[in-house]
């Protein structure tokens, strides 16, 4: 789409931008910001996204309560996190640039929607008078670009309702943004015909708005240079942008299909989790089964029910899901079934912050049941992460008859990167032995290598047995209150799950294999702590950054790696929760850095932390 008068600009080539596009929850920004993404992937770049809902469903139009938004980070070079802050900031409307101006660095890039900065908006934005006038924003690049005119003038002669046209505005500063670094709009052309195809007149006025903003940046007077991000080197192979969810939804058929059984998901719908509900429900063909239940308990009780019948089960929820489903959980744990439970976590407590992130559900998923009910906790690093992650769940699920959880976050749920996608023949295993002889059985005789019990399916001939909650006989599974017994099931299900252990393959550390500071993590933090520690190794300091994806139990090599350095730092989107069980289990000083704002961790605060510690801070 470019032209000779693209040609007659600047082009400055830059190896990373970051850009925020934010505005109204109504206006389309993440519509917007997920379509420069797949633009910006198929160019080539690394990339890396934080959405931001509003958690109001629908906060009064142009307030501070509603305003939506969507950052990309992308650069010819790897990068791990959506950026500290924006380089450039499309703001549609007063609050959007309430909000969100505060992060622009000095001399950043400002593109605002000047005809929705009316007196009205100004005031439901809490501005005292216009900052297009008032001098506020003079330490930035502003370009005021009259979006809401250009739009109606590019459909006026359509018919289209006011009210419809306006929805097309995130496509004007969609095309616009896509010019202005180079971006193809070819791909969104097709997504906008293939998505209206039922209503032409949409995508004709889609259509038309996109080309609009890309044609506006190439031949108005005020863009004069436009900037060029070279592709990143990457390994060979088939490579896709997604999200956590979309990752770990792959993920859980992936495993199925290997396992040879049907997927089976018992959920109800809760932010960030719903996603996984839709993505596996548009997977039927892959014998998944969907059911969304009244209510969490039945989700999850129905999720039980299917591992019962052989199936691989999965509840998918958000913390206070997990509060609801405990009993149950705690059930699976009981008659010891296979069961993955997907907790994508939000802030808390109670409804808290249904759209903002945080990993505070690390104490319930390890201690949130009744008496000693020990189950595996794992928890991917990426959004790609989490496909490779929820297939392990899967596979550990099986081999040690035992609920899985799987520990995600609504930073993973929503973000995207890159993602190769693995060769199905090169998966990992995931075996599956349903008893069948009822010669000898025993309902919980326990395999010799994993303490696991037989997977009886119900209505095989001569393997009926009873399940429920009261204690069970070590070998018959018939109601036993007697003392010795409880003790020696309470301790054979607590060796099961530390025998997990020979699952964890070596913990890789970055860095020196010795030195001053160990920056370790687990979850959504490691964008943050890999960037952090490579800014800090840059400038000489001995840090290395080692992350965890199994929990429960602890990598076997953990201990001796925290030996190693004089200090250990241990970044948490909580109060400091894995910090507390380092300390309870290895007896280490490790020192927390917590952060409880519905936001990750932004680099220049880990590093900030780390050189304090080092004695480096002035």
């Amino acid at each position: 789409m470019q032209s000779e008068t693209v040609a007659e600009k600047a082009i400055e080539e830059r190896d990373r931008v970051v850009i925020r596009f934010a505005g109204d929850s109504g206006d389309g920004m993440q519509l917007a910001g997920m379509h420069f993404t797949n633009e910006t992937a198929l160019a080539g770049n690394d990339l890396s996204t934080l959405p931001d809902f509003p958690a109001e469903i629908r906060a009064p139009a142009g307030t501070l309560a509603g305003v939506s938004g969507f950052q990309l980070h992308f650069s010819s070079l790897d990068i791990f996190t959506p950026g500290d802050q924006p380089d450039v900031l499309v703001a549609m409307n007063p609050a959007a640039l309430k909000v969100n101006v505060g992060d622009l660095p000095s001399n950043g890039i400002l593109i605002v929607d000047k005809e929705q900065f009316t007196d009205q908006n100004i005031k439901k934005a809490e501005f005292t008078e216009s900052p297009l006038t008032d001098g506020s924003l003079d330490r930035y690049q502003v370009f005021e670009v009259s979006i809401t005119k250009l739009t109606l003038n590019a459909l006026n002669d359509m018919g289209l309702p006011t009210r419809t046209m306006m929805r097309s505005r995130n496509f004007f500063a969609l095309g616009l943004t896509s010019w202005l670094f180079q971006r193809d709009i070819e791909p969104t052309l097709r997504w906008i015909d293939a998505k209206f195809a039922k209503k032409p007149e949409i995508a004709e006025a889609n259509r038309r708005v996109l080309k609009a903003g890309y044609n506006y940046g190439e031949t108005a007077e005020v863009f004069r240079t436009a900037y060029k991000v070279k592709a990143a080197e990457i390994a060979p192979g088939r490579y896709r942008n997604i999200t956590g969810n979309t990752a770990a939804s792959l993920g859980l058929i992936a495993a199925a299909r290997r396992a040879d059984l049907r997927l089976f998901l018992g959920t109800y719908p809760i932010t960030p989790a719903s996603d996984i509900l839709h993505e596996l429900a548009s997977h039927k063909e892959y014998d998944v089964y969907t059911f969304q239940a009244e209510d969490e308990i039945a989700g999850v009780g129905a999720a039980l029910g299917a591992a019962f019948g052989g199936a691989v089960a999965v509840t998918s929820t958000s913390g206070p899901g997990i509060c609801l489903k405990s009993e149950t959980i705690n059930l699976a744990v009981s008659v010891e079934l296979p069961l993955v439970i997907a907790d994508i976590q939000r802030g808390g407590p109670s409804t808290g912050l249904p759209t903002k992130t945080e990993q505070a559900d690390l104490m319930l998923a390890m201690y949130g049941r009744n008496s000693d009910s020990p189950v595996p906790i794992l928890a991917p690093a990426t959004p790609a992460d989490c496909f490779s992650v929820a297939y392990e769940a899967v596979r550990i699920a099986i081999r040690y008859m035992t609920p899985v959880f799987f520990l995600s976050d609504g930073y993973l749920a929503n973000g995207a990167e890159p993602w190769r996608i693995p060769e199905a023949a090169k998966l990992p295993p995931v075996e599956v032995e349903f008893r069948k002889d009822p010669k000898g059985f025993f309902p919980y005789l326990r395999n010799r290598e994993t303490l696991s019990r037989p997977w009886a399916i119900p209505g095989t001939p001569g393997l009926e047995h009873r399940v429920g909650g009261i204690e069970k006989d070590y070998l018959t599974g018939n109601v036993s209150y007697a003392p010795m017994n409880h003790e020696q099931m309470v301790r054979v299900r607590a060796r099961k799950i530390a025998g997990i252990v020979r699952e964890i393959p070596p913990t890789e550390v970055n860095g020196p294999a010795e030195g001053d500071l160990l920056i370790l993590g687990w979850g959504s933090t490691y964008g943050s702590i890999e960037s952090a520690t490579r800014a800090l190794q840059a400038e000489g300091e001995k840090v290395a950054h080692a992350h965890i994806r199994f929990i429960n139990p602890l990598p076997p090599d953990l201990n001796e790696i925290l030996t190693r350095y004089e200090r250990v730092l241990v970044p948490e989107l909580n109060m400091g929760q894995l910090v507390r069980m380092l300390r309870a289990e290895y007896l280490v000083d490790a020192i927390g850095l917590s952060k409880v704002q519905g936001q990750p961790f932004k680099v220049s605060e880990i590093v900030r932390k780390a050189k304090s510690l080092l004695g480096k801070n002035q």
